[in-house]
């Protein structure tokens, strides 16, 4: 039996320890922390988790008034509105370690029962492939312990974990990272979060919702500088609407605890002060120390393990999945590359990893979902595509429910109107891209999207319409 072993339980291990164990293997996953790895534990679900209370509150206090939703207070009774909801933080937290350890609970099972052992511990290379061409791994237990096992084929599912400042290292109270936030009892009154990228606008949104007087600390000239330029704006306009501090072109240097609060020095010597302060400046692979340069395995200056389309690496029989490799820091890329490894190496019918089919979302509110080529690729002429955006200003049930801000835009090739990609601003706008990520990855035409009924009225509508548009312009252009 072909003999599998796996080195971390995040998405990329656990999809690749079922599919392993589905397909006749002999599969041992080696994890130190529970299944799941950071995305189910310290990341993705229990961020959220904490985001969809958050997006509770929002939703309420940014459309009530409009709605004709009358909160007051009892004296006098309905007097006048006033926003009297608030939110026991460490409630909140207690639900999403909850939520994150059940879950973990849940991916455990689903692979033992698939047949896979789950072994806890930290793994390691040991040499290069043997004549027979099989790797060994050691296994390091909590108590010290040792054990050797011999596979045919690895996978590295080792993820990241939050890159550090040395002058503001997190100490867990005031100065966290996004993995200690979860420890709080109490609301920050004053948070300041270092970094804009993904991580840095979704907390800094989250806990603005929650009640925080938040500062947001972006060294680039917007937030999220690595999304659509448009869908920046809008989330960054929304952001200051709503009382956020948003310094852009600002570094932080340092942040150190001054009493109760902590103090965030900026390169140009300027000082920002606050109750709390969260750093979310990025990841580093967790790729140190598991001899994988000594068995044969390239990594990247950013210490990322260099893979292909079909997750090896450079060594025979090793591959790698997830946020270790640097391909997209997304649960779902992680999950399909774990499953591209186990069906290449078991010579399962595989399709290469295309990254431009992937589909992603920033969980701000609103939300951005993004798929296939950018605005970016078109400006840059790396593909000849046409855009049309449509604000949902425009669509009548956006209307109804209040959403002033948001919009649908498709990127279609001129003369075949073939979709390229797209992106969605909108509250829940990961349910929205959908339809759009279908028709990347099968090549659909804007022709095709138009025809196609949608329900009246839906924020859908607006991705139909946007498709027409395209079609009436695919030929020419689109002044």
């Amino acid at each position: 039996m072909t003999r599998i072993v796996i080195i971390g339980g995040g998405p990329g291990g656990y999809e690749a320890a079922l599919v392993g164990a589905q397909l006749g293997a002999e599969v041992t996953v080696v994890d130190c922390d529970g299944l799941g790895g950071a995305s189910v534990l310290t990341d993705c679900v229990p961020s959220k988790t904490l985001i969809a209370t958050a997006e509770v509150m929002t939703t309420f206090d940014s459309s009530y008034e409009e709605l004709g939703i009358i909160v007051a207070d009892d004296t006098p009774p309905l007097a006048r509105s006033a926003r009297v909801v608030g939110v026991d933080l460490g409630k909140v937290n207690r639900r999403v370690k909850r939520l994150a350890l059940a879950q973990s609970h849940d991916i455990t099972a689903s692979v033992t029962r698939a047949g896979a052992r789950v072994l806890r511990g930290r793994g390691r290379l040991q040499g290069r492939q043997g004549v027979d061409g099989s790797r060994q791994v050691v296994v390091t237990a909590a108590d010290g312990s040792e054990e050797t096992l011999t596979a045919d084929a690895v996978l590295i599912a080792t993820g990241g974990h939050p890159r550090e400042i040395p002058d503001a290292l997190p100490d867990g109270e005031r100065i966290l990272n996004w993995t200690q936030v979860y420890d709080l009892d109490e609301l920050p009154e004053e948070l300041i979060v270092v970094g804009s990228g993904v991580t840095g606008a979704e907390f800094a949104g989250a806990y603005q919702a929650l009640g925080s007087r938040v500062t947001l600390v972006s060294s680039r000239d917007r937030v999220l500088p690595g999304e659509d330029p448009d869908a920046a704006g809008v989330l960054e306009d929304v952001f200051r609407r709503r009382g956020m501090n948003v310094m852009s072109r600002s570094r932080a240097e340092s942040a150190k605890r001054v009493g109760d609060r902590v103090e965030v020095t900026l390169s140009d010597g300027r000082t920002i002060s606050g109750t709390h302060c969260l750093m979310a400046v990025g990841a580093i692979p967790n790729t140190a120390g598991m001899g994988l340069e000594e068995a044969g395995v390239l990594l990247k200056g950013s210490g990322h393990i260099k893979t292909d389309r079909v997750s090896r690496t450079s060594a025979p029989g090793v591959y790698a999945a997830g946020d270790v490799t640097g391909v997209f820091a997304l649960a779902s890329v992680a999950a399909m590359q774990g499953r591209i490894a186990m069906y290449h190496f078991l010579g399962d019918a595989v399709t290469p990893l295309n990254l431009k089919t992937v589909s992603a979302n920033v969980f701000t509110d609103p939300e951005i979902a993004t798929v296939g080529h950018s605005q970016a690729d078109i400006d840059a002429g790396r593909i000849d595509a046409r855009a049309v955006k449509l604000p949902l200003l425009r669509n009548p049930r956006a209307k109804m429910q209040g959403i002033r801000d948001g919009f649908v835009k498709i990127f279609a090739r001129p003369g075949t109107g073939i979709v390229v990609g797209g992106v969605v601003v909108a509250p829940r706008a990961s349910e929205l891209i959908h339809p759009i990520s279908l028709a990347v990855d099968n090549n659909l035409t804007v022709e095709q999207i138009a025809k196609a009924f949608t329900v009246y009225p839906s924020l859908s509508g607006s991705i139909a319409e946007v498709a027409r548009q395209l079609h009436t312009r695919k030929t020419g252009d689109e002044s």
